[in-house]
């Protein structure tokens, strides 16, 4: 290999090590001041105990490896690599809840159930650093009971005393303690039987024997049955006081190393990257962020073996390294845009990392040597969760984002948003300002999302232009943007109220869907011809859609004679549904409703009211099932206008936890049948079509 790929592979090794390395031809004597060096630097760097001997090994064969070899250089990056890794390096979090929520608001407006979670996660964190430590005591030597009780009460702990095993069992049952200090004899049960039992009860209690009677079998046996400590009379109280303290300090290490994962569901722009960002510096920790779209191999998880020259570790373990500490909020972007191929599957290989029970000793495949990822707080973001594996989603605590209504979109843009591009545009916010008017125009006929980008992207434009005006009119110049004046900045509005400005139809329903943008409106339109009975479906419709149209015609079939309709209906012709934006895929249950409602305008000649939207799904008998996306769907609803919405009956729940602005202007009809939407929905026999 030549000296020049050797450069190459070596990407990690610090400067003084390669200046050394390679400023003349490599001797015995560089070679040994390189490995003292490393010796030197493993003394000093805490590691673990396992990480420690896994490189002590490593430096001893490195140190008869020939150094103008692959071996060596690759040996040596391992070792750097590992010295250079946060292992024991943690972040203390800032628990002031105060101050989190300030930081909070004054980042987002609205998310008020995820930063009530965030709240919530530091609040139990600030209880279990406050819980009073209880200690149990068991002796039969009433004299021993107290001097201990009074010694570890003035240290600030709660102290239970038992004159028995029996009875320290007894309390055991009935109570939870952190520290247990038990005699070895006395009575019927003894202290090596009462250690079993609490080992198996309670396995995070930090056990300490203290025995007259000690002897060098007996401590062995029970350091090997779980003891923490081995005690004998008689004894010094500081070093009682210093082993309950030892002992307090490994079980909060141990208790409070359990991470969160917490899984931002929503539609693009709804700020769940920003929100990752502002709970870390809530948390007072390094905030780091690796996008998970379009990654296929499953080394870039798990890191590759070191069996080959150009072998690095996985994006998890190097971002930890960046970071300089072992407990940073790492967010996972994008985790519904993972692809899989022969490489492996890398939405597997994360079950190990975002699982509890199993990261508390991570192997990453370079290292080859366990990486407690317990204390890293993962925050997964993802637009759709139906593409994410089930054994993974478990693993998550999912949070859904919800699209902005106006008036949130209008009081975002106020405070946040025109602000920020006022700034970055160079103009003075002296001089120009927004209306709450023209903001609402800009979102009602500019913008059709559930998040905020292209309102930004809006705001921007307008800001461009106006810091083109002020050159040519002069730093005096001022401007207001009223509504008039949006027209005249972003050209003729790009988005119409279909819904509102639509006439009643006969054969064409609204239906509410949901997309991975947010809520979104989506026309349903039947037609009929001669024919043989043939049901034709088109409009880039998935299978699951395409179900649902046949189940709405096979239900409508069998209660042809309910509906006014005579039996063989379908035998001389054939039926026509259509969605239209045919170039976009659709699928899902929740335009069942829909096609139904079309079919049967179609087929009774009832015109459908244009101010009526539906979702739901539908049974061949007619019931109608529960939806999700309620509030992206209600939000569709307002911007198209929509003065009533049908929902199942099911989703009551999901409606009554609606805040009051997402369904002001809208009434929502809660239905149990295809029946209740066609009473809802179809105009009323002598009702004129168009009227309202």
């Amino acid at each position: 290999m030549s000296r020049l790929n050797v450069v190459n592979c070596n990407r990690t090794i610090d400067s003084q090590y390669i200046m050394k390395f390679f400023s003349s031809k490599p001797e015995g004597s560089d070679q040994d001041q390189i490995v003292a060096d490393l010796r030197h630097r493993l003394q000093d760097a805490s590691l673990p105990a396992a990480v420690s001997a896994i490189a002590s090994q490593e430096l001893d064969v490195l140190a008869k490896i020939n150094p103008s070899s692959a071996e060596f250089t690759i040996g040596l990056t391992y070792i750097d690599y590992l010295l250079s890794l946060p292992w024991n390096r943690k972040t203390e979090d800032n628990l002031d809840i105060v101050r989190a929520e300030r930081l909070l608001n004054a980042n987002h407006f609205g998310l008020q159930r995820i930063k009530e979670r965030v709240l919530e996660h530091l609040a139990v964190k600030v209880l279990r650093m406050n819980r009073q430590v209880r200690l149990l005591v068991i002796d039969d030597e009433e004299i021993a009971r107290k001097n201990l009780s009074h010694v570890l009460t003035k240290e600030g702990y709660e102290v239970v005393t038992a004159p028995d095993a029996e009875a320290g069992l007894r309390e055991l049952d009935a109570a939870e303690f952190d520290v247990i200090l038990t005699d070895l004899r006395m009575g019927k049960v003894s202290g090596m039987e009462l250690l079993e039992t609490a080992r198996k009860r309670h396995a995070d209690a930090r056990v300490i024997i203290v025995t007259g009677f000690a002897t060098v079998p007996s401590a062995i046996e029970a350091m090997r049955k779980g003891a923490f400590h081995y005690i004998t009379k008689p004894y010094k109280l500081d070093e009682v006081r210093d082993t309950v303290k030892q002992a307090l300090e490994k079980r909060a290490m141990l208790s409070n190393t359990k991470g969160t994962v917490l899984c931002f569901a929503g539609p693009p722009g709804t700020g769940k990257t920003s929100l990752g960002r502002a709970i870390a510096q809530a948390l007072g920790r390094k905030f780091s962020r690796i996008s998970l779209g379009g990654m296929k191999d499953e080394a870039d998880i798990r890191g590759h073996r070191r069996t080959y020259v150009g072998a690095k570790p996985g994006r998890v373990i190097e971002e930890i390294r960046r970071a300089e500490t072992s407990n940073p909020v790492l967010m996972l972007d994008e985790l519904d845009k993972i692809g899989s191929d022969f490489k492996g599957d890398p939405a597997s290989a994360l079950l190990e990392v975002l699982d509890p029970e199993q990261n508390r000793s991570f192997l990453d495949h370079y290292l080859d040597a366990p990486f407690d990822l317990s204390g890293v707080m993962f925050i997964v973001t993802a637009n759709m969760l139906d593409t994410i594996p089930d054994p993974l989603r478990d693993r998550m605590e999912v949070i859904e984002f919800s699209g902005y209504s106006q008036e949130e979109k209008t009081e975002i843009a106020s405070r946040f948003l025109v602000p920020k591009q006022i700034r970055e545009k160079g103009l003075s916010p002296n001089r120009i300002s927004f209306t709450p008017d023209a903001l609402e125009t800009i979102i009602r006929e500019y913008t059709r999302e559930a998040g905020i980008r292209n309102l930004e992207r809006r705001i921007a434009t307008i800001c461009r232009k106006i810091a083109k005006e002020s050159l040519d009119r002069g730093p005096d110049h001022r401007v207001t943007v009223m509504p008039a004046a949006v027209e005249q900045y972003l050209g003729r509005r790009k988005f119409h109220f279909e819904v509102i400005e639509e006439q009643d139809r006969v054969g064409v329903a609204t239906g509410l869907v949901r997309t991975e943008t947010g809520g979104d409106i989506i026309f349903v339109e039947a037609a009929k011809m001669k024919g043989t009975k043939e049901l034709i479906i088109t409009g880039s419709l998935g299978d699951v859609m395409r179900e649902s149209a046949q189940a709405a015609l096979s239900y409508i079939r069998s209660r042809a004679v309910a509906f006014g309709l005579a039996d063989d209906f379908f035998e001389h012709q054939d039926i026509h549904i259509h969605v239209p934006s045919g170039a976009v895929q659709k699928d899902g249950p929740s335009a069942g409703i829909a096609m139904a409602m079309a079919i049967l305008s179609l087929l009774t000649g009832r015109p459908i009211r244009r101010d009526v939207a539906l979702s739901g799904e539908i049974t061949l008998t007619g019931r109608v099932l529960p939806v999700a996306g309620i509030r992206e769907k209600i939000l569709a609803a307002r911007r198209a206008r929509v003065s009533v919405v049908v929902l199942p009956a099911k989703n009551r729940a999901d409606v009554e936890e609606l805040p009051p602005d997402a369904v002001q202007g809208i009434t929502i009809e809660l239905i149990d049948s295809v029946a209740d939407a066609a009473a809802i929905a179809l105009v009323q026999p002598g009702r004129a079509a168009g009227s309202a």
